[in-house]
Protein backbone atom coordinates (compact mmCIF):
# COMPACT_ATOMS: atom_id res chain seq x y z
CA UNK A 1 0.00 0.00 0.00
CA UNK A 2 1.50 3.13 -0.98
CA UNK A 3 1.79 5.96 1.86
CA UNK A 4 1.25 3.28 4.53
CA UNK A 5 4.22 2.86 7.64
CA UNK A 6 6.87 0.52 7.60
CA UNK A 7 5.40 -0.66 11.26
CA UNK A 8 8.55 -2.47 12.14
CA UNK A 9 10.49 0.96 11.32
CA UNK A 10 7.95 3.29 13.08
CA UNK A 11 8.59 0.99 16.15
CA UNK A 12 12.52 0.77 16.57
CA UNK A 13 12.83 4.46 15.78
CA UNK A 14 10.10 5.40 18.48
CA UNK A 15 11.91 3.13 20.57
CA UNK A 16 15.11 4.60 20.32
CA UNK A 17 13.69 8.17 20.80
CA UNK A 18 12.24 6.43 23.84
CA UNK A 19 15.51 5.37 25.28
CA UNK A 20 16.46 8.70 24.65
CA UNK A 21 14.13 10.05 27.18
CA UNK A 22 15.04 7.29 29.73
CA UNK A 23 18.15 8.70 29.81
CA UNK A 24 17.52 11.81 30.29
CA UNK A 25 13.69 11.51 32.00
CA UNK A 26 14.11 8.57 34.01
CA UNK A 27 11.87 9.19 36.46
CA UNK A 28 9.13 9.86 34.03
CA UNK A 29 10.05 6.56 31.20
CA UNK A 30 9.64 4.46 34.80
CA UNK A 31 6.80 5.41 35.42
CA UNK A 32 5.30 5.24 32.75
CA UNK A 33 7.10 1.58 31.96
CA UNK A 34 5.42 0.61 35.75
CA UNK A 35 2.13 2.21 33.78
CA UNK A 36 2.43 0.34 30.67
CA UNK A 37 3.00 -3.02 33.01
CA UNK A 38 0.15 -2.63 35.06
CA UNK A 39 -2.33 -1.91 32.21
CA UNK A 40 -1.29 -4.88 29.86
CA UNK A 41 -0.92 -7.88 32.85
CA UNK A 42 -2.98 -11.26 32.97
CA UNK A 43 -5.48 -10.05 35.70
CA UNK A 44 -9.48 -10.84 34.87
CA UNK A 45 -8.49 -9.90 31.43
CA UNK A 46 -5.70 -11.79 29.98
CA UNK A 47 -2.54 -9.67 28.31
CA UNK A 48 -4.04 -10.51 25.02
CA UNK A 49 -7.12 -8.86 25.45
CA UNK A 50 -6.30 -6.09 27.43
CA UNK A 51 -3.33 -5.68 24.32
CA UNK A 52 -6.35 -5.70 21.88
CA UNK A 53 -8.63 -3.00 23.80
CA UNK A 54 -5.33 -1.08 23.79
CA UNK A 55 -5.23 -1.22 19.75
CA UNK A 56 -8.93 -0.29 19.36
CA UNK A 57 -8.18 2.80 21.37
CA UNK A 58 -4.90 3.39 19.04
CA UNK A 59 -7.17 2.95 16.46
CA UNK A 60 -9.75 5.32 17.59
CA UNK A 61 -7.26 7.89 18.78
CA UNK A 62 -5.54 7.43 15.47
CA UNK A 63 -1.84 6.85 16.97
CA UNK A 64 0.40 5.40 14.50
CA UNK A 65 3.24 4.52 16.56
CA UNK A 66 0.63 2.85 19.05
CA UNK A 67 -0.53 0.78 16.42
CA UNK A 68 2.82 -0.58 16.10
CA UNK A 69 3.44 -1.25 19.19
CA UNK A 70 0.31 -2.98 20.40
CA UNK A 71 -0.06 -5.03 17.15
CA UNK A 72 3.94 -5.55 17.62
CA UNK A 73 2.62 -7.20 20.85
CA UNK A 74 -0.37 -9.05 19.87
CA UNK A 75 1.63 -10.90 17.06
CA UNK A 76 3.90 -12.39 19.98
CA UNK A 77 0.90 -13.07 21.95
CA UNK A 78 -0.31 -15.64 19.52
CA UNK A 79 -3.24 -13.18 17.58
CA UNK A 80 -5.02 -14.74 15.01
CA UNK A 81 -6.14 -12.73 11.68
CA UNK A 82 -9.75 -13.44 13.02
CA UNK A 83 -9.02 -12.05 16.42
CA UNK A 84 -7.41 -8.62 14.98
CA UNK A 85 -10.18 -8.46 12.82
CA UNK A 86 -12.70 -8.55 15.20
CA UNK A 87 -11.58 -6.07 17.07
CA UNK A 88 -10.85 -3.49 13.95
CA UNK A 89 -14.71 -4.07 13.05
CA UNK A 90 -15.31 -2.71 16.34
CA UNK A 91 -12.84 0.10 16.71
CA UNK A 92 -14.63 1.00 13.00
CA UNK A 93 -17.91 0.87 14.58
CA UNK A 94 -17.26 2.94 17.34
CA UNK A 95 -15.14 5.26 15.52
CA UNK A 96 -17.06 5.35 11.93
CA UNK A 97 -14.76 6.57 9.02
CA UNK A 98 -11.61 7.83 10.47
CA UNK A 99 -11.30 4.20 12.41
CA UNK A 100 -11.70 2.80 9.37
CA UNK A 101 -8.35 4.19 7.75
CA UNK A 102 -6.48 3.59 10.90
CA UNK A 103 -8.41 -0.60 11.28
CA UNK A 104 -6.41 -0.74 8.02
CA UNK A 105 -3.13 0.39 9.28
CA UNK A 106 -3.66 -2.53 11.92
CA UNK A 107 -3.86 -4.81 9.06
CA UNK A 108 -0.97 -4.07 7.40
CA UNK A 109 1.19 -3.79 10.83
CA UNK A 110 -0.75 -7.12 11.90
CA UNK A 111 0.99 -8.74 8.42
CA UNK A 112 4.49 -6.74 8.55
CA UNK A 113 5.09 -8.04 12.32
CA UNK A 114 3.45 -11.51 11.25
CA UNK A 115 5.46 -11.86 7.96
Amino acid sequence: MSGMPEFKSVVKDVSAHMRSLRESQPELMTAFSQLAAAGTKDGALSKKTRELVALGIAISSRCDDCIGFHVQALVKLGTTRAELEEVLGTAVYMGGGPSMMYATHALAAFEQFSA
